[in-house]
């Protein structure tokens, strides 16, 4: 069936797989808002949300670039420029997701509800900050970084501060692995007047910025495990991420960005997953 088959085209465009990079920090604000474990229905509503945000805007933001994309010889095989969906279809989804995350948002608590216009404007205005600021990176870390303060509101029906941390920590772990993956389109980036840190500060530069973007989440992953009081298994798994982002960092250089795929997609799926995990063992341990 034609419908079908645009949904998996869709699907795979957007990559829904790849929610994995968000989720787990988002449990993680769910379980420090708890205590420990939230009711299921909170995680239900709370992964049903994420996931259908995170699917809104990357298909909005496909729509949005779908002639950078088709200028740039590296993803012109990407659905829309190769014509594989049309405009119409990908803004349907985005609408039924956008809906799909309000509905989320209502089954949690009024707080939710009301907020959930500004979360969808975060996550899907994004996509065109490239055409004017070299702090896009930001931008997006920020669209994930507010996962955790969802989740927070999510289950409390408030806002503590204190989660705010998670949230500048997500902001800039991702912002740091955006910047890495810009380097990839660091000529085309020049020649289309696009705006990005590697375009102003050479792969080198923007490597290093990288790099510091990293040391600012760990700095601020301990700040969290002071202010909420977290044990040994949180210390440990703040070591665990510095070690993983030592890895990834190694693996790219700026005379090459091979590995870039391992870097960008693999490794950065398994420090959120390791970060939760330590996490959520110190929380129900106690």
């Amino acid at each position: 069936m034609p419908l079908l088959r645009n949904l998996r085209v869709t699907l795979e465009m957007i990559k829904w797989e790849h929610s994995i990079f968000a989720l787990p920090f988002a449990f993680c604000g769910a379980m420090l808002a708890a205590g420990g474990l939230p009711a299921w229905h909170q995680l239900v509503w709370i992964i049903i949300a994420m996931v259908s945000a995170r699917s809104a805007a990357m298909a909005f933001n496909r729509v949005a670039d779908a002639g950078i994309d088709a200028a740039n010889p590296r993803t012109q095989t990407r659905a829309l420029p190769a014509g594989s969906l049309t405009p119409a279809f990908v803004i349907s989804f985005v609408v039924i997701s956008c809906a799909i995350f309000i509905l989320a948002a209502s089954r949690l608590n009024h707080l939710a509800l009301a907020l959930s216009p500004v979360a969808l404007a975060v996550v899907l205005l994004y996509s065109y900050t490239k055409r004017f600021t070299r702090w896009s990176h930001l931008v997006l870390g920020f669209a994930l970084g507010i996962a955790p303060a969802a989740a927070w509101i999510a289950v409390r029906g408030s806002l503590d501060p204190r989660i705010l941390l998670l949230t500048a920590a997500v902001t800039f772990w991702v912002g740091g692995f955006d910047v890495l993956y810009a380097c990839q389109d660091y000529e085309f980036d020049r020649s289309a007047n696009l705006h990005s840190l590697p375009r102003y500060l050479g792969i080198g530069g923007a490597l290093a910025v990288g790099r510091a973007f990293h040391v600012l989440m760990l700095l601020l992953l301990v700040a969290l495990i002071f202010t909420f009081g977290l044990g040994k298994l949180a210390v440990i798994g703040v070591v665990a991420v510095a070690l993983l982002l030592s890895y990834e960092h190694s693996l790219l250089s700026s005379t090459d960005l091979s590995k870039l795929n391992a870097a960008f997609f693999t490794m950065n799926g398994v420090i959120s997953v390791v970060f939760f995990a330590f996490i959520a063992a110190d929380l129900l341990r106690r």
